[in-house]
């Protein structure tokens, strides 16, 4: 018989005191859906880790210690570092554990000014340690935040019918998955940015992620219509369906979506 697997709470009892015991290890906590208390057997672990500026691959070095002890890590996947990011990212899959359970592990530098605290949009973090108080509810930056949504309203305004054209000319040359791929990337993706600024705001950028949780039952039916569509024929029939949704939409915002100011 082979090994059971290992569980959530053996990963999160192994990494929180591995890491804790280092004076350049800050602060651990759990987001994600644990955030939003609707973890399942399919969630991963999304951890956020603050480290001394200097000790952000102490801090990899430790977890991948940590994990080793339990199980081999299977896949590991770092991502290429960016400014825009503001922290280093790598994923773990063990070989020991369900490959739901990969750990998102993100490791942030105490100086660093963005540590995803607004408990608003992010959800309530599940803290395992936290040596300097970092781990304080940071509110919403109303100004900031409509500005940077109002901006993106605009611009959807003139990407969709800008792009619609894209899906309709491959349409009518018969590429039938050139127009699939411009209306998941194009219209429809726009759609449902304009649907989550509609009913759920602080997640307008959130993509797909909780989106059967925030949208009403009906504009998920909906939604689901015009994502799931079996050939080009349907696509051309339901693509007005899709633009007259957006539009309705958006007009619905302008009275709606506070202002700044």
């Amino acid at each position: 018989m082979g090994r059971r697997r290992i569980g959530r709470r053996e990963i999160i009892g192994a990494l929180a005191p591995a890491l804790r015991r280092s004076k350049d290890i800050l602060a651990l906590w759990e987001a994600g859906a644990v955030s939003f208390g609707r973890f399942d057997e399919w969630s991963d672990i999304d951890l956020y880790i603050v480290a001394e500026d200097s000790k952000v691959e102490e801090a990899f070095r430790l977890t991948e210690r940590a994990l080793r002890k339990l199980s081999p890590i299977d896949l590991r996947y770092r991502v290429p570092a960016s400014a825009a990011h503001g922290y280093e990212q790598t994923f773990y899959r063990l070989k020991r554990a369900s490959p739901y359970l990969f750990i998102d592990l993100a490791v942030m530098k105490r100086s660093a000014k963005e540590k995803f605290l607004e408990f608003a949009i992010h959800g309530k973090p599940v803290v395992h340690f936290d040596k300097i108080g970092v781990v304080r509810e940071k509110k919403v930056e109303r100004k900031v935040f409509l500005k940077r949504l109002h901006k993106r309203l605009e611009a959807l305004r003139t990407l969709f019918p800008l792009f619609r054209v894209l899906v309709l000319k491959e349409l009518n040359r018969g590429n039938d998955l050139e127009a699939f791929g411009y209306y998941m990337g194009g219209p429809y993706k726009y759609l449902v940015e304009a649907l989550r600024m509609r009913y759920g705001p602080l997640h307008w950028d959130f993509q797909y992620r909780y989106i059967h949780y925030e949208l009403p039952k009906a504009v998920s039916r909906k939604l689901v219509r015009l994502t799931y569509i079996p050939d080009a024929r349907a696509l051309r029939k339901r693509f007005p369906e899709a633009e007259r949704l957006f539009w309705s939409t958006v007009k619905g915002l302008r009275p709606w979506l506070p202002r700044d100011g």
